[in-house]
């Protein structure tokens, strides 16, 4: 499948909270999570290496639409709900349509 929307997001934690937050956003690849869904394709999780408090997310879909129905789900918006208890500052949400590129781990 092709990324054919995407989107960069960069949220700075409650002080000490940054691997906290990283760990839960990293939940969103378990089982029935969004980033698990078929339509997900990519789906980074970075950690600033010089605010532990800062994390960066990068995720690529099929469409905006299979993003949107997806995260409209009650799985993703607990996900939301936890996710902003732990967040002191979020930057404006970055979309972009991707054109190429290469992910491996």
């Amino acid at each position: 499948m092709k990324v054919r929307y995407g989107f960069n997001a960069t949220l700075t934690a409650k002080p000490g909270q940054g691997e906290r937050l990283a760990g839960l956003l990293l939940t969103g690849l378990d089982e029935g999570s969004p980033a698990a869904s078929e339509h997900c394709v990519v789906y980074l999780v970075c950690r600033s290496a010089s605010d532990p408090d800062v994390v960066h997310v990068t995720e690529g879909w099929t469409s905006e639409e299979e993003h949107h129905r997806v995260f409209a789900g009650e799985t993703a918006q607990a996900l939301v709900a936890q996710v902003q208890e732990l967040v002191a500052t979020q930057s404006p949400y970055t979309d972009y349509v991707p054109v190429g590129g290469k992910a491996a781990f």
